[in-house]
């Protein structure tokens, strides 16, 4: 029985929270126009379903989400790992990061519109700076946690050169870091992609504007839960992954 109380409590919370958000505009304490109820959502969900804007949009800020996400993982990782391999090149950076780092996405926005125009190669751009200093701090930050001893053995046994040292040692000691922060990456690259997409790029982001202008509500809560069930399946996924990865250390 103690095995189900998790989950039969969770779901007795998601009800309570169904019933309340349906009471709310039901007796009219929010304006339905703006807070549909859940009973509201399946009939939204079916127009723009049937009307095909549901799965471009969907297929659109996926193709923006995978590109972005590799890309900005592919270069934090990359830059994490050879600057956290030296001392130099860590204190060399180390002013250009505190520069850069604080910048939020949005304000590359103007930048991405002068570089790339109203493409997806703008959003990818957004999405990737986002998700590029997660990864690249978490990568940094594992290669300089790594114990010192596991190399002074890697020297014990010839393994001297740096990409000897990158290959048998560094990296196998800091994947579950490096992991760690790609899957943080996931959900900041998600909540990216609305950002990356709302001035004009086709994708969930636009179709959101699209029905908000139009107080379509209903609709924008359709790409929310959308939104939340997609990446709640690539975090599943990737967990999944994950301990495949790492199955060496069960």
């Amino acid at each position: 029985m103690s095995k189900l109380r998790a989950p039969a409590l969770a779901l007795l919370g998601l009800v309570a929270f169904l019933l309340l958000w349906e009471a709310m505009p039901f007796f009219g304490l929010v304006n339905p126009a703006f807070l549909p109820g859940p009973s509201a959502l399946p009939k939204a969900f079916m127009r723009e379903l049937s009307s095909g804007a549901w799965l471009s949009a969907i297929l659109g800020s996926l193709w923006h989400y995978f590109v972005g996400l590799f890309v900005g993982a592919g270069l934090g990782v990359a830059f994490g790992v050879l600057i956290g391999m030296s001392r130099i090149a860590e204190e060399a950076t180390a002013w250009v990061v505190r520069v850069l780092r604080p910048i939020p996405g949005l304000a590359w926005v103007p930048f991405a519109i002068i570089w790339f125009g109203v493409t997806p190669g703008a959003a990818v751009f957004i999405i990737a700076i986002g998700v590029f200093w997660i990864v690249f701090f978490a990568a940094q930050g594992a290669i300089r946690g790594v114990d010192r001893d596991l190399i002074e053995v890697a020297d014990a046994f010839g393994f001297r050169s740096p990409w000897q040292r990158l290959f048998k040692i560094l990296l196998p000691a800091a994947l579950p870091g490096i992991l760690v922060g790609i899957r943080t990456a996931l959900g900041q690259a998600w909540m990216a992609v609305v950002a990356a997409e709302i001035f004009g790029v086709a994708g969930v982001g636009q179709r959101m504007m699209q029905a908000s202008s139009l107080l379509a509500t209903d609709i924008v809560v359709v790409y929310m839960l959308t939104m939340a069930a997609l990446y709640g399946l690539l975090d599943t996924g990737f967990v999944a992954f994950q301990k495949w990865v790492l199955r060496w250390k069960a």
